[in-house]
């Protein structure tokens, strides 16, 4: 089973969850805001894709940290503690395609039409 990961409100969390529901790709959402950050999942996330590719360095999250902790992201475990401590941060949406498949992070149609078979 597919499991997206985001905030609902995301304006590319709505895009990722119209493509699977065009493309007839059944999913679990999992609300960061709601549910919160499941730390083993992060965990797995940070080694897969990761840690580079799930902070949203461009995002007003981000913006709003202050110098020393934006610095202070510089390995898998600071990211994990700024992640766990700021959920937005968290490139979205995060996608969990299932066994033998790649996590994914962000929304690509192209990227997406090669897991979601």
């Amino acid at each position: 089973m597919t499991t997206l990961y985001g905030i609902p409100n995301c304006d590319t969390v709505k895009r990722a969850r119209a493509w699977l529901d065009e493309h007839g790709v059944e999913y679990t959402f999992h609300d960061f805001k709601k549910q919160g950050v499941p730390e083993a999942e992060l965990d797995h996330w940070l080694k897969k894709p990761g840690w580079e590719a799930l902070v949203n360095r461009k995002g007003t999250t981000w913006r709003k940290l202050d110098d020393a902790t934006r610095e202070g992201v510089v390995d898998a475990a600071s990211a994990r503690a700024v992640l766990l401590a700021n959920p937005s941060l968290i490139k979205r949406p995060v996608v969990n395609w299932g066994p033998k498949k790649p996590v994914t992070t962000g929304f690509d149609a192209e990227t997406w039409a090669v897991n979601a078979v």
